[in-house]
């Protein structure tokens, strides 16, 4: 099997030059015509299908590691390093992207997946896909020549093959850790395509929007990946770490959150270039910086420039990369000055209080957010370059310049959906924000009345002020989206006799784009209500012998038992823990400690219980030396399953902003009694 791999990806290297080349060069002939040995169509559709051609060599390369690590094959050494017999199976595809040359071989394959798409799509604009392949070939090279030359999966052990291996490593031995690594690539990779479409876009001198909304649904299911991906990995450091936390502003997290910030941007700004024709050069810099921002964080990842739990081994591959990105600004830049003409606005914003102002200054707030957490996450090392001495940006850094970003873009959310496009009113201003203004307010009010007060043992406290801010924002902006729904669905209503809910169902259906936007806004805000309840966690350390108790707020732990366990991959040692509230006795917990016999590495399994006002998170810390006791560190988190609630939420509005609208044919046909309503303006959506 490693010969079969070594081969196809030297094929697929071979390819994806051949495509490179030829779609290169068939592209200028078109550009300056005249007559040629051999027609430039007939030349760019051979690149199309050796772009194809790779596809299926990549995917054989694929295969050929999967096939080795469940083969047990040791006598390639990537195998070796990082599987082993008593693996479960489950984990052995875990195995392809636990280490260096198997992730890149993963984002290799996905790349040449989405190559695969764009190409048998081709037909929906020859020569924008053309460009946008050639240009995508041209990454593709890159990727392979590191996997040919720097990092090669198959490269064989020397000197005796092992009998095992050292296994994988324990902190990937998680079921999330099967899908989080391949969703957060998905949508690393996926932004590659709508930075195709836009260069290719550019040099071409594409005549209106159309790139964008080719590039719609690639650049949305993207971002929807990326979105699950970030989320994924912050459930699993909640879950395995056993820190009581699931954000802690590492490199490597922050490193996948910028490009996420970026897309967020473009995502909204487009908007304003299909209905308006403003924003192209952001647009277009915009889906530029985002790739940039995902090839910073593979970075990031691989070139031990950070510390971090997420990073591999310190490698040489930097280089690569870093010359890789010099290369693709310059590419960039150059591409931009030669044809910034062609990105001139049609319009000029006409006012500062309009929908057209609430996306500028959304953009400026994500990009503010974003160049933050960049100067956060490379302060380390431009500080080791400039003084000597590696000086560290902690949490309390980032989450005192973070948090009131948050909140304010978290504002513009609620705020945008209010104003109409063009100018604005001060009695549209009254009409639309008195509803919202009272929802906040008696929000306010009901939560000092419940307790949560800026005052926390008599001093002002930063965390609970915010998550009162918090709170009552988070209720006015869900009161204006809901009113949007609510004003649209009653017009409906009464012009057809249809009820709320089928009037709600017919008018998203008649612009999912804008209303499936609307819902992510809501999960957005259901997040934003789960992030702030960490203002107001709890923890309590104790070490605990046989019928020992740990009270934490409403629960009472009682420690039952203590017990260890073995099998193949790993022994095990928990606590049993009874749950008492109110004098009853409501669950069983059973944190556990385990240590992997390959790697003789220990890893935590929080033991957690979720209900909606909160989790009890359990973790077993070890035990003390002196006494031989166990010590168990309980911690009371309030509204955490929010987080991963409004992540659902978000998935299922992304799925609706997918659907194609009903066109007003179709839509009419549905109406059963009078004529359909005239929809309400466009926009505020993603």
């Amino acid at each position: 099997m490693a010969a079969l791999g070594s081969l196809s990806l030297l094929i697929a290297l071979a390819l994806a030059v051949y495509n490179l080349l030829a779609g290169a060069v068939a592209l200028r002939m078109l550009a300056v015509g005249g007559r040629a040995p051999i027609s430039p169509e007939r030349l760019a559709d051979t690149a199309r299908r050796a772009g194809i051609a790779g596809f299926v060599a990549v995917t054989a390369a694929a295969f050929a590691l999967i096939w080795s690590v469940f083969t047990n094959d040791f006598s390639i050494a990537y195998i070796t390093e990082h599987s082993n017999r008593a693996l479960p199976g489950m984990y052995k595809f875990s195995a392809m992207w636990s280490g260096q040359e198997g992730s890149l071989l993963l984002w290799a394959w996905l790349l040449a997946t989405y190559g695969f798409v764009l190409r048998l799509t081709h037909k929906t604009d020859v020569r924008l896909y053309a460009y946008a392949g050639t240009i995508l070939s041209a990454v593709q090279v890159f990727f392979l020549a590191i996997l040919n030359f720097a990092a090669p999966p198959f490269a064989l052990m020397k000197g005796e093959i092992p009998a095992d291996g050292n296994g994988l490593n324990p902190l990937l031995q998680y079921p999330e850790m099967v899908i989080h690594p391949p969703m957060l690539y998905l949508g690393y990779v996926g932004f590659c395509v709508p930075f195709c479409f836009a260069l290719g876009a550019l040099m071409m001198r594409y005549p209106g929007e159309k790139w964008i909304r080719i590039t719609r649904v690639w650049t949305m299911v993207t971002w929807m990946f990326l979105t699950c991906g970030i989320f994924l990995g912050m459930h699993w450091a909640y879950a395995v770490l056993g820190w009581g936390g699931y954000w802690g502003w590492d490199p490597v997290e922050n490193a996948s959150f910028m490009p996420w910030l970026t897309g967020t941007a473009f995502l909204h700004s487009v908007m304003m270039q299909e209905k308006k024709g403003m924003m192209k050069t952001w647009n277009v810099w915009l889906i530029f910086a985002t790739f940039l921002l995902t090839m910073l964080g593979t970075l990031l990842t691989r070139a031990g420039l950070v510390s971090s739990v997420h990073a591999f081994a310190q490698s040489s591959i930097g280089t690569w990369f870093v010359t890789f990105m010099l290369i693709t600004l310059a590419v960039c830049i150059f591409t931009y000055v030669l044809q910034h003409s062609h990105l001139k606005s049609e319009h000029r914003l006409e006012s500062l209080v309009c929908r057209e102002s609430s996306f500028l200054f959304n953009n400026l707030v994500l990009l503010v957010a974003c160049f933050v957490i960049l100067w956060g996450t490379l302060f380390p090392i431009l500080s080791e370059y400039v003084v000597g001495n590696k000086v560290t940006v902690g949490a309390p850094w980032y989450n005192t310049v973070a948090i009131p970003i948050g909140l304010f873009l978290l504002f513009l959310t609620g705020v945008g959906p209010l104003l109409p496009w063009r100018a604005t009113s001060f009695r549209t201003i009254r009409r639309n924000f008195v509803l919202p203004v009272l929802v906040l307010w008696a929000t306010v009010i009901v939560c000092l009345a419940v307790g949560v007060s800026p005052w926390k043992h008599g001093e002002f406290s930063a965390g609970n002020f915010y998550a009162l801010v918090a709170f009552s924002l988070s209720a006015a902006v869900t009161t204006a989206i809901l009113s949007e729904f609510f004003g649209g669905a009653r017009v409906i209503s009464k012009q057809t006799g249809r009820n709320l809910l089928s009037a709600t169902y017919l008018l998203t259906r008649r612009n999912t784009r804008r209303y499936g936007g609307y819902v992510i806004h809501i999960g957005v805000v259901v997040i934003v209500i789960g992030l702030s309840g960490a203002a107001f966690n709890r923890n309590q350390e104790q070490e605990m012998g046989l019928h020992d108790k740990l009270v934490l707020a409403p629960y009472t732990l009682e420690c039952i038992g203590f017990t260890q366990d073995t099998n193949p991959n790993y022994d095990s040692e928990y606590a049993v823990m009874d749950v008492y509230k109110g004098g009853n006795k409501v669950f069983q917990m059973t944190p556990e400690k385990r240590v992997y016999h390959a790697s003789g590495q220990p890893q935590t399994m929080v033991a957690i219980h979720s209900v909606p006002g909160w989790d009890l998170y359990v973790v077993y810390e070890g035990t003390n030396p002196s006494t031989n006791q166990p010590i168990i560190k309980a911690y009371l988190n309030p509204l955490v399953g929010w987080i991963w609630f409004g992540v659902a939420i978000i998935v299922f509005g992304t799925a609706v902003a997918l659907v194609p609208s009903l066109n007003p044919a179709t839509a009419s046909l549905r109406v059963p009694a009078r004529t359909a309503p005239a929809e309400p303006a466009l926009g505020g959506g993603i």
